[in-house]
């Protein structure tokens, strides 16, 4: 089979692609900057240069092409938004309307847990929903929008697309603000783990699979949360605790002490803006204010055969990556 994958030069997308070919199938990767793309190639995925915000650029390297994942997406927290909606919305709707217009037989839209913003301690199934207004983040806010005024409309029309939610996606090669807490604690630079805050944490190789799972074999016109188990930030780094002997933060601010300092923040981000890190501005601190995105994976362990691995599984073998990349970087002097 032939795929046609964004993000692939992301951390989601990059293992999607890999599991891809190394199953047999050919893979063109929309890439902004080909020259940043030397391992895609190396590991045998055809690269196409262009963006998912401009539609022209999407039409050739997708004509012939078996199935669509759409992987690609703006997710940071807590920094300047603008580019949110323009990739988020309008380049989902690009994609989503070039298979469509090329009669693209089935398509993986990557859509996310956070849609359903905080579920306030219950995990939820695919039926839930979200009412909209207020979003924890501009990332929640424009993948919501994403979802239930592109994708799902879509869907409704007879677009053949599925859709998947990944929760908290960990692993060796991620980039986001998980990696910076794991080195963190590494490092023994993170004396505090916020209280309550919960994730259904999704480890990247099984991530990826329920993405192909979801290709071969979910229904049309259907939603899977593909999240792994769920755990709070203190129980991940109680783990991470026995795993490594490395001690983890016994600082556990309440949510009520986070959402009043992410007040603060918002002032000082206003009188500064763009000058704060991303975890101490007023969107970074609130969304690890007790919040909690939860998931249940039923359906797609049900309908898929979606098996993900335990945290301790996963856990271990990112900390242990992690680890390795430490010693490398002291080893060559960059540490």
């Amino acid at each position: 089979m032939k795929y046609f994958v964004t993000g692939a030069t992301g951390f989601l997308g990059g293992a999607l692609a890999r599991q891809l070919v190394a199953a047999g199938h050919q893979v063109v990767a929309l890439v902004r900057t080909p020259g940043n793309a030397g391992d895609l190639r190396a590991a045998g995925v055809t690269i196409s240069a262009g963006d998912i915000t401009d539609a022209d650029s999407l039409r050739a390297p997708m004509t012939g092409v078996d199935g669509v994942f759409h992987c690609a997406a703006w997710y940071k927290v807590g920094v300047d938004s603008r580019e949110a909606e323009r990739i988020n919305v309008e380049g989902t709707r690009n994609v989503l309307q070039a298979m469509r217009a090329l009669g693209v037989p089935k398509g993986v839209y990557t859509s996310t847990l956070a849609v359903f913003s905080d579920t306030h301690g219950r995990e939820v199934d695919e039926s839930y929903r979200h009412p909209g207004e207020p979003f924890l983040s501009e990332y929640d806010r424009t993948k919501w929008r994403a979802h239930y005024e592109v994708a799902l409309p879509m869907m409704r029309e007879g677009l053949p697309l599925v859709i998947v939610q990944p929760g908290a996606i960990y692993g060796p090669g991620d980039t986001s603000a998980l990696r910076t807490m794991f080195r963190d604690y590494l490092k023994r630079r993170l004396p505090a783990i916020p209280a309550k805050t919960a994730f259904s944490w999704g480890y990247i190789d099984d991530v990826a699979r329920a993405h192909i799972l979801a290709m071969e074999q979910g229904r049309v016109g259907e939603s899977y949360i593909i999240c792994g188990p769920s755990h709070t930030l203190t129980e991940v780094f109680a783990e991470a605790e026995r795993i490594t002997g490395i001690p983890a933060g016994r600082l556990h601010p309440p949510p009520g002490l986070l959402r009043a300092v992410s007040r603060v923040m918002g002032v000082v981000d206003r009188i500064v803006p763009g000058k704060l890190p991303s975890h101490l501005t007023a969107e970074g601190l609130r969304v690890l204010a007790g919040v909690t995105y939860l998931g249940s994976n039923a359906k797609a362990r049900r309908e898929l055969g979606y098996a993900p691995r335990s945290l301790a599984e996963g856990l271990r073998t990112t900390l242990e990556h992690e680890l390795r990349q430490e010693s490398a970087l002291h080893v060559t002097g960059k540490g």
